[in-house]
This record gives C-alpha cells, sequence and structure tokens, in this order.
C-alpha cells in the first residue's frame, strides 16, 4: 500500500525545513513532498503577491490521487492553507497532522490588520520570550535567520472561509510541543481563537516536549510520531 506524506513548514520556511524529517521517513519507505509554498521560495525578499488562495492551490496540487493515502502535514501557520485543503477536499486527506499548531476556525486569519509582509525579524523578540526557540542550537538560529522569506501579507491577513461539514470528518493528529496536550486542550475549551478549532475534529494528541520547530531540534522524534500517525 503506498503511502504519500506531504510536508508543509510554517511561517519564513521552504522544503528545506524538513530535510532531516523527509530522509527519515524516506527511510521508512514513505513517498515524501516537502514543500516550499508560493512567495517563499529562497532568496525572496517578500512583496511576492502570494495569496493564502496560491497555497492552499499549492497543497492541494502536490496531494497524489493515485495514493492508497495520504497524509498531510502541517506545521505552525501552515495549518490555514492544510485545513482550506480538507475543507475544499476532504476525500483526499486520510489525516491531517498538526505540529504546534491547530485547525483554524472558519473567519479566523492570522493577523487581519498586516498592513505588510511579515518578517521573521519582527517576530523574533516575542518568538525568544515565549521559548519557541527551545531546543535550537546557535547553528539552527543563524541558518534560520539567513533563509527565512517575509511571510506574504494577503496569506497572513486573509480570514479563512470554511464551508464543507465533511472536512470535521478527517482525523487529526496534533503533536504538541511548545505546550503540552493538557494546555492545548484547556486553551480550546476556554475558547482561545487559535486552538479552539480543535474541539470541532477527531483528534489525537501526542506530546514532544521540546520548542516551537521540532524538526530541527527533534528531528527523530518527530520522524517517529508523524510514520506512526500515518499508520493510524
Amino acid at each position: 500500500m503506498s503511502t504519500q506524506i506531504i510536508l508543509v513548514p510554517g511561517f519564513w520556511l521552504g522544503a528545506w525545513a524538513w530535510d532531516e524529517v523527509a530522509s527519515r521517513l524516506r527511510e521508512r519507505g514513505f513517498d515524501v513532498t516537502a514543500l516550499t509554498l508560493p512567495g517563499l521560495e529562497e532568496g525572496g525578499s517578500g512583496q511576492s503577491g502570494a495569496t493564502l488562495q496560491d497555497h492552499a492551490d499549492a497543497i492541494g496540487q502536490a496531494l497524489d490521487e493515485g495514493a492508497d493515502r495520504r497524509i498531510l502535514v502541517a506545521h505552525s501557520g501552515a495549518a490555514f492553507p492544510a485545513t482550506w485543503v480538507v475543507d475544499c477536499s476532504p476525500e483526499l486527506v486520510d489525516r491531517l497532522v498538526l505540529v504546534d499548531t491547530a485547525p483554524p476556525v472558519d473567519g479566523l486569519a492570522f493577523n487581519a490588520e498586516a498592513a505588510e509582509d511579515f518578517t521573521l525579524e519582527q517576530a523574533w523578540a516575542e518568538l525568544e520570550e515565549e521559548g519557541s526557540f527551545g531546543g535550537l542550537s546557535e547553528a539552527h538560529l543563524e541558518e534560520f535567520r539567513r533563509r527565512a522569506v517575509p511571510q506574504p501579507r494577503d496569506v497572513v491577513a486573509t480570514p479563512i472561509r470554511l464551508q464543507n461539514e465533511a472536512r470535521k470528518s478527517v482525523p487529526v493528529t496534533a503533536i504538541c510541543t511548545l505546550f503540552d496536550s493538557k494546555g492545548y486542550q484547556q486553551y480550546a475549551e476556554q475558547g482561545v481563537p487559535f486552538v479552539a478549532g480543535l474541539l470541532e475534529y477527531e483528534v489525537d494528541y501526542v506530546d514532544l516536549p521540546t520548542g516551537h520547530w521540532p524538526m530541527w531540534s527533534k528531528p527523530a522524534e518527530l520522524a517517529d510520531l508523524i510514520a506512526e500517525a500515518a499508520g493510524k
């Protein structure tokens, strides 16, 4: 049986962010595709005009209709276009794996007030303060800064529109890293907008204590968890 795994990186990143995880999954026999979403190509300077629709389209086009199973893995902000794909084509996603993120609810935008492309440097101080860089070496941080591409404004500011109730039938695995699974569930029950969408799905919660970028801090462990989710 052929199983395709699509790896979608979060803000500022391209397919390169998944290199270690992708290689480990391929060693296990999975058909792995890591994506660089439109406007986030290496060397880009932002101002690409890429839209949230463009990102969802790129993910949808990568899904192999001929595969027996398709596992869609989204890290961080990639949950927005990934959830849009699940809404549009739930029959093409056998499991949605969310890495330190949650599916957005209808009408949510990452930052509806954004007036420009969103850079890593704009977010750096806040990320550092909340411990997001946990587990990363100085070499990781240096490479991150060097290769990060501004997140297109439209992707950040556009509210997601979800219309298909069938999306809720797609099983979800939530890999919780910066906060543990208990914290995620408590925040969802309290109605915190960025995690409230978890209440709409059947979710398997898994803890992987580290920072927000486990593909760098714990690639072997993350690959193991993705492989496990792909087998469910």
